[in-house]
């Protein structure tokens, strides 16, 4: 059988090919033998285009990781061994990628690689965050708590996200049926009538005019309007890629009126909660800073965090690093100054988290309470105003008549 594989020699040189063999373990086997690290390993009949495509697309989500994380901490409290955990989760496991990356690790680890130099191959699958914790786990032999932290925190971190995004949800949804239903009034309805009005010969109303204006705009320059905002779109996604890019929409994003608060509140339990999961894990606070930096999801956030790591690198305590900081409040850096006279930095944080999770879930309910009335009434007015422009003229024609 044949199996198309993905390694690295002793040099650290990617190497591809395929070898022969009776089944996979006798090709695993084979390929340590030559002293190569094996990345990836498949059935040729497995690695077509449409199946890597598919794979491709098919990303690995933060709800896979938690439930991964979760599965691997309960195994871990089992006893049971690493290399066989992750063999046992590689062959149960439904996503493709994630299988991959699973496979990929059980064979670093048989290869005699610790479980955090196999994670940290795979980017797209266990953050920094993740590896450094895992990392601090075989350092003090504790392995099975240090996957129930992660377990927990990414849980929490999931929790908190997914309510944010959901509060985008409805909204989002009006919005688009609303443009949708304008514009398939302007492209077809609006078009067979306003025939009529014309050929009544009658005065048409100014707000009338704008309305017929709209429509031809739409039904003869609507493709033109399509591709304007496609290529919009694709600068502003180049846009984003940049370094001025990203920090300018990381502005936008904390900046928005009632969503700019929501952000600031999901960044602030973000970074509270991953700085007392790695404390808890005893990972040394200056790597801390910089994992959290990495992690936050926001270039404001992640200049003002390093900024931060390097007074600390100079000396200074992380109240008095994270004060001069304009997006962290007052009321967070008071509370680690407390944590440090007191020695419960770990847990002030951990309380500051469930503070800030709070303040999430308030925020959500806020948004959402304000929002829905709102753009109802919106998409309610923006309709009647296309029907009153077009069917006042008409009852005036036949009211003439």
């Amino acid at each position: 059988m044949l199996f198309i594989y993905k390694v690295s020699d002793s040099s650290g040189r990617a190497i591809n090919g395929s070898i022969e063999a009776l089944n996979i373990e006798v090709a695993i086997n084979a390929l340590q033998k030559r002293s190569f690290t094996i990345s990836t390993i498949a059935p040729a009949g497995s690695s077509s285009i449409f199946k890597r495509d598919l794979s491709f697309w098919k990303r690995i989500k933060s709800k896979d990781i938690v439930i991964l994380s979760r599965q691997i901490s309960t195994l871990f409290e089992a006893q049971v061994s690493a290399m066989r955990i992750f063999r046992l989760l590689a062959s149960e496991i439904d996503h493709p990628m994630l299988r991959q990356v699973l496979t990929s690790v059980s064979d670093d680890l048989q290869g005699g690689s610790s479980i955090s130099q196999a994670m940290g191959k795979h980017p797209q699958a266990f953050s920094s965050f993740y590896v450094n914790m895992v990392r601090s786990g075989e350092e003090a032999g504790r392995l099975d708590k240090i996957f129930g932290f992660l377990a927990d925190y990414l849980e929490r971190t999931y929790e908190v996200t997914s309510k944010a995004k959901s509060a985008l949800v409805y909204p989002i949804f009006v919005i688009v049926t609303f443009i949708g239903v304008m514009i398939l009034m302007l492209t077809t309805v609006i078009p067979s009538i306003s025939s009529i009005l014309i050929e009544s010969g009658q005065e048409i109303p100014i707000y009338t005019k704008i309305v017929l204006g709209m429509s031809f705009f739409f039904v003869h320059y609507g493709w033109f309007l399509l591709v304007l905002l496609i290529v919009a779109g694709l600068f502003l996604w180049r846009f984003s890629r940049t370094q001025g890019g990203r920090y300018a929409l990381s502005e936008l994003k904390i900046r928005l009126p009632y969503i700019g608060d929501l952000y600031r509140k999901l960044y602030l339990s973000r970074i509270s909660d991953n700085m007392h999961t790695q404390l808890s894990a005893a990972i040394p606070i200056i790597r801390v800073l910089e994992i959290t930096a990495e992690v936050v999801d926001n270039a404001i956030f992640e200049k003002a965090i390093i900024l931060a790591a390097e007074e600390v690198k100079g000396g200074s305590s992380i109240s008095d690093a994270f004060s001069h900081s304009r997006v962290i409040p007052g009321i967070m850096i008071q509370m680690m100054r407390v944590g440090e006279e007191s020695g419960e930095t770990g847990n002030i944080l951990e309380t500051m988290a469930r503070f800030y999770r709070r303040e999430v879930t308030n925020a959500v309910d806020t948004i959402v309470s304000l929002i829905e009335p709102a753009l109802i009434v919106l998409l309610g007015l923006g309709v009647g105003f296309l029907l009153a422009s077009v069917l006042m003229p008409i009852y005036s024609i036949v009211g003439g008549e």
